[in-house]
């Protein structure tokens, strides 16, 4: 039987060795290879070609959602599981719509973790039980923190703004156009109903995102 090829794409080594050793007594599981950052991950993805990526959304130099626009654009073919401690129901909604196979927590048990290669190896999706019922309580209670509302990528340009990028340095950090990263402002002050950026400061550090 031919082995499904894996790649780990995570910034703590740790976490990289549990997930080896986990997989180390499944014969159909071979991984092929290992990252610690964003772009190593991108790096690898294209050299090896795996049919699998179990990746962090916490990265440095290339963060999981870019990693998964990235690979989507020059892998298409690749499955992506992301393998992470972030619960918001934005972080996984924005990750299945750019294109993901399966959402397992790090809190999961690791069980979880074997389920959604396998399941994914099949062409099915996988939400762990935890993320599946965040999802629901999240669907029931539409009218929460208005930040919940904000897309992942509102989420990243509203934290650079309130640390004091200016718009092009958001751009050019996450790789698209200045007037994007306007579309994105506005619409992150519409729904947190700031007037301003200092208004926007104060709310990302009120929110713990900032320190100052």
């Amino acid at each position: 039987m031919t082995e499904t090829t894996i790649v780990l794409a995570d910034d703590h080594r740790v976490v990289i060795e549990g997930i080896k050793s986990a997989l180390r007594e499944i014969s159909e599981f071979e991984v092929i290879g290992e990252a610690t950052d964003g772009w190593e991950a991108l790096k690898i993805a294209d050299a090896l070609r795996p049919d699998i990526m179990v990746l962090d959304i916490s990265m440095p130099g290339l963060s999981g959602i870019e990693v998964v626009r990235k690979l989507k654009q020059t892998t298409p073919d690749i499955k992506i599981v992301i393998y992470t401690m972030h619960s918001s129901s934005e972080f996984v909604i924005d990750l299945f719509s750019a294109g993901v196979s399966g959402y397992v927590l790090k809190e999961d048990p690791v069980s979880d973790l074997i389920f959604s290669l396998k399941a994914v190896t099949t062409g099915e999706t996988y939400i762990s039980a935890i993320v599946s019922n965040l999802l629901l309580k999240h669907m029931k209670e539409p009218m929460g923190d208005p930040y919940n509302s904000l897309s992942l990528r509102e989420q990243e340009v509203f934290k650079n703004l309130a640390e004091g990028m200016s718009i092009k340095e958001i751009a050019d950090k996450l790789f698209i156009s200045p007037k994007t990263v306007e579309s994105h402002k506005y619409n992150v002050m519409e729904k947190l109903r700031a007037n301003s950026l200092t208004e926007l400061t104060k709310i990302a550090i009120k929110k713990n995102l900032i320190n100052f």
